[in-house]
């Protein structure tokens, strides 16, 4: 595997994409990083937009305030991820920042640079929100000419515990060594054995 695209944003979903990278079996030459603007934020009417409409609101939001906030963030996104990449030393890492649909301009970055898989996360969304806002992993697995690793939140606790979950922790471990010390107790006196 030489080159691979890993496709980020700012929500939870893609906070996973840097833990998969280092857990690659084979390190990639070079990262392709990636982040999409949505230049309308998160309106379901820019999804509706096709690429005449989208050129259109481009070139009205050049050199706007709105249009410079969203640089920003890009820049910020990619400096956080890129920074997460290159802590492993072994892999080049190329940004890119595009607006637009953002399952097609993933697709379209992939084909530029010749990638051989793509990395995207997981936006957890379910059931009716899914419906409406659709899902961009879906939309990338099924028209992807490459694989598509679909990374998501890890299973174990990355988040500190609070008080109320150590309580929980040990009073139901407490519940069970007492459970299983009655237990004990009944069966040696034989109070349930005839």
């Amino acid at each position: 595997m030489k080159k691979i695209l890993v496709a980020v944003d700012d929500t939870k979903g893609s906070t996973s994409v840097l833990a998969t990278c280092h857990n690659l079996i084979q390190r990639p030459e070079a990262v392709i990083l990636l982040h999409v603007e949505r230049l309308e934020g998160k309106s379901l009417m820019i999804d509706m937009l096709g690429e005449s409409e989208l050129a259109t609101l481009r070139e009205s939001l050049e050199g706007t305030e709105h249009k410079e906030r969203l640089d920003r963030r890009a820049e910020k996104i990619l400096l956080h991820y890129r920074t997460g990449l290159e802590e492993s030393g072994q892999m080049s890492v190329k940004t890119v920042v595009r607006d637009g649909h953002p399952a097609d301009q993933i697709l379209r970055v992939a084909e530029e640079e010749g990638v051989d898989l793509i990395i995207l996360g997981h936006s957890g969304s379910r059931g009716l929100n899914r419906l409406i806002t659709g899902s961009v992993a879906r939309d990338v697995k099924r028209k992807a000419g490459v694989p598509v690793l679909v990374a998501k939140k890890a299973i174990m606790c990355e988040e500190p515990y609070r008080w109320k979950d150590a309580y929980a922790a040990i009073s139901v471990t407490t519940a069970v060594v007492l459970g299983l010390f009655l237990l004990g107790i009944i069966l040696q006196r034989g109070i349930f054995l005839p």
